[in-house]
């Protein structure tokens, strides 16, 4: 079920006409009874419940983007080896730590991680929204999380100020950090894999290298920052896709959907999509934290609890 996002932009309303005498009824004029569309009118009705919420600003700072949406789903793989049926996953993306998230609320996220009882972490980049060094006191937190498959991590586009620094950090916390790269699954006899490319934006990702490796055939799920990528990476052998940095747009409008998205996130937003050629299952999260704006509105934060089935 691919998904896409729609948006508008409402025509100015019919001329203003100044004059005539108060007694005397002004005369038509020609073209000014334009009727609004109901496109317009729903436009324009969103955009005057968004400025009432900014106006308000309590809900959209400090009552949404801390309003946890946990999401659950089942995803069947065809190539999933039967020892791995009913694998749990759990995903989340996008932390920020040193904008608008600290340590506090990363411990309120670990929180509901661990209860969640994941069999597989994957985290989809941007752990800091700048600075490496924002990541230092929340290291303990994420050493806590424990997940019998593994922890795995990439990064996001906001990651490559310090990179030696955050690999350091993320490995600290126990995580495998996968730059166009693989790692190998065994459990009952079987085998599936994790992959992770490097940021589209401000790295070079290499399929070809992240499967090197990995025998033919072999289920594998691909972690990539961008969700647009999934129209490149469904040509190669990776049975499903999880990326973020599209926040699912931060800001939502009613009958609009997200206000804006970055690229490499545009055709890809909030969800389960399936690529167009080959069906790739891809699954954007919302992510956990804000950038440039601490705001969101109809886009709650997000972590994602995927169970993975056999077809």
């Amino acid at each position: 079920m691919n998904k896409k996002a729609s948006g508008g932009s409402p025509n100015d309303g019919p001329p203003l006409v100044a004059g005539g005498s108060y007694n005397t009824p002004l005369p038509p004029v020609k073209g000014s009874g334009r009727k609004i569309t109901r496109r317009q009118f729903l436009t324009r009705g969103a955009a005057t419940m968004f400025g009432a919420a900014l106006l308000g600003g309590g809900y959209v700072w400090q009552g949404e983007p801390n309003w946890l949406d946990i999401t659950r789903l089942d995803i069947p793989l065809k190539n999933l080896p039967s020892a791995f049926a009913g694998t749990r996953l759990v995903h989340f993306s996008d932390v920020h730590l040193g904008f608008n998230k600290d340590a506090h609320d990363l411990a309120r996220l670990v929180k509901h991680i661990e209860a969640a009882e994941p069999d597989i972490i994957c985290f989809t980049g941007d752990i800091v929204d700048s600075y490496a060094e924002d990541l230092k006191e929340s290291v303990a937190l994420l050493a806590e999380l424990h997940a019998p498959l593994g922890k795995y991590a990439i990064f996001g586009n906001h990651d490559y100020k310090n990179t030696e620094l955050l690999a350091q950090l993320l490995q600290s916390a126990g995580f495998t950090l996968l730059r166009n790269q693989s790692y190998l699954i065994k459990q009952g006899g079987a085998v599936m894999a994790v992959a992770g490319l490097e940021d589209m934006l401000h790295g070079r990702p290499d399929p070809e290298a992240a499967l090197k490796g990995i025998p033919e055939g072999i289920c594998t799920v691909l972690m990539m920052h961008e969700p647009d990528y999934a129209d490149t990476a469904e040509n190669y052998p990776f049975d499903l896709q999880l990326s973020g940095h599209s926040h699912g747009g931060q800001i939502r409008l009613p009958f609009v959907g997200a206000a804006y998205t970055p690229y490499g996130a545009v055709k890809y937003i909030s969800g389960l999509y399936y690529t167009e050629n080959k069906a790739m299952p891809v699954y954007v999260n919302r992510g956990f934290g804000e950038t440039y704006m601490p705001f969101r509105l109809l886009c709650r934060p997000e972590l994602t609890v995927i169970t993975l089935r056999r077809v």
